[in-house]
Parts: structure tokens; sequence; C-alpha cells
């Protein structure tokens, strides 16, 4: 990719325009993106704009046949993106990043296809295999292109992004329980709701459950194992280039322990980490 190309008016608008996006996003992934050199933070702000594209879609109120021809729709920049000829904003900027940094197809069309997994139906009590599936495509997915953008392309790598992304998503499940539960969606797995002896998939009444703890709880054990194994992991990788992973790692952490101390029955009651300790943390796992 030439230089002329990095360097283009019309590729720096673009650029500015996705890192605006990001920016009023507000997403916790932020700071930790802000960590990285400016090549690979534009390739960060890429990404993330990509997966926030395909998710609005599936969190839509369109019908499901339009949901799915949206996502189709991005099947296809895909497919164009990887012949050089991508016609969206988004898709124009990851064309660089994708050359660079040998983003792989699949990871893309996998974030898809977990998107399309909320879209076509509201998820309801998946089994076990299902949710990691589920979880797999939508964070462990983008966790393959992350590490690849912050530049290491290791088995290892790879690894923490299995782990790290399944621990961040099983947090974000434990967090937006109600949310998920006012759209129609429960992501709590099957296997757990009937071992505690809850016999319905209806989201509220699901929530309202006595046994509504038990599960959350071993849902929790479940994310906080694979946290341990993306610690483990990340220890085989080189340190520098995975700051903004152990960054995430530790923000998200974080969350998942507040959400444990106020516990399952104030679900009303909203768990986060705020800029100041974001702030905090990027400076912690950023600098040692």
């Amino acid at each position: 990719m030439s230089a002329a190309l990095l360097s283009s008016p019309e590729d720096a608008d673009e650029r500015a325009q996705i890192r605006a996006r990001v920016e009023a996003a507000g997403t916790s992934f932020y700071w930790a993106m802000r960590l990285l050199p400016e090549p690979r933070r534009d390739a960060m702000f890429a990404i993330y704009a990509f997966c926030r594209e395909v998710d609005d879609i599936a969190d839509s109120d369109e019908p499901a046949a339009q949901k799915r021809q949206g996502l189709d729709s991005w099947r296809g920049e895909i497919a164009a993106l990887y012949e050089g000829r991508p016609a969206s904003t988004i898709g124009r900027a990851l064309r660089v990043p994708v050359q660079s940094f040998n983003l792989r197809r699949g990871d893309f069309l996998a974030v898809i296809d977990g998107m399309e997994m909320d879209a076509i139906a509201d998820i309801r009590a998946p089994t076990l295999a299902e949710l990691d599936l589920y979880c797999d495509r939508v964070a462990s997915a983008v966790g393959r292109l992350s590490v690849r953008a912050f530049g290491v392309e290791s088995e290892a790598a790879d690894r923490v992004a299995h782990s790290l992304g399944r621990a961040l998503q099983l947090t974000n499940i434990l967090r937006d329980l109600a949310e998920d539960a006012a759209r129609g969606r429960l992501y709590l797995p099957q296997e757990l709701l009937q071992a505690h002896g809850v016999e319905t998939d209806a989201p509220l009444a699901v929530l309202s459950h006595a046994a509504l703890p038990l599960v959350c709880e071993a849902v929790a054990e479940i994310a906080q194992r694979h946290f341990a194994d993306a610690r483990t992991m990340m220890a085989q990788c080189p340190r520098r280039p995975m700051r903004p992973a152990a960054t995430m790692e530790a923000v998200y952490r974080t969350i998942l322990r507040r959400l444990r101390r106020r516990g399952w029955r104030r679900l009303d009651e909203p768990v986060s980490v705020s800029k100041p300790v974001k702030l905090w943390l990027a400076l912690r796992y950023g600098l040692v």
C-alpha cells in the first residue's frame, strides 16, 4: 500500500470521520485503543466502526428479513474489501489495515454471523454450546482482528482473543440482563437455568425467579475462568503490543467484580467504570 494512499486528503478525512464516531460512542475500548501507535489505532477505530455498524443492524427495529438483507450487504462489502474495491467509508478505512496487518476475512464474516444470530430471532436461553458460539462470533472474532492490529499474529495471541472475548461478552451479558430482557432477549444458558430449577425462558420471568442469583454466579464463574485463561496466555505474548488487551481485561474484570459485589437482585442499579478509573487503568497497564 503506497504512502500516498495512506496520506491522501480523502483518506485522512474518512479516518477522521471514523475516529469521531468511536469517540462519540463512549466505548470502554476507547482508552485501550489510545495506547496504540496511530496506524494501529486507526485500524482499531475502523474495526470498531465496522462492528458497531453491523451491531446497529442487528439491534434495529426493522423486520428480520430487512436485518438479514443489511447484514448480507456487509458480507458483500467484505468481499469487495478483499478484492480491493470497497464502497463504504468504513470499508475504505479498512483497506490499509487489512493489507498492513493481515486481518483475516473469516473473522469479519464471523462477526456478521454472530450479529445475524441476534437479528433473525430474539435469543432466549441458548444452550451452552450455542452461547459459546455466539460469544466466539461477536467477541472473540473481534479479538482475533484486534490482536493482529496490535501487532501480534501468534497462536498465543489468538488464544488471548478466544478467552478474553468470551470473558468480555459474558460480563456484558451479566451487566445488561435487564436491558436485554426488555428487548425480549435472554442469554443465560438453558443448562444452568434448568440446573437451578428455572423452567421458563421468558426473560422477565427469569429475572424475577428466586434462583436468578445462582444462575448469574455460575455464569460469572465461567467468565472469571476465561479472564484467568486470557491472563495466562497474555504472559506468552510480547507485552508492549498487547497493552490494549491488558487494559480491556482490567476494565472488564473490574466491572465483573462490581457486578458480583452489587448482587443480582438490584438489576436496575447500573454498574460501570468511570472515565477517571478507565484512564487510570489505561495508564497502569499501558505503561508497565
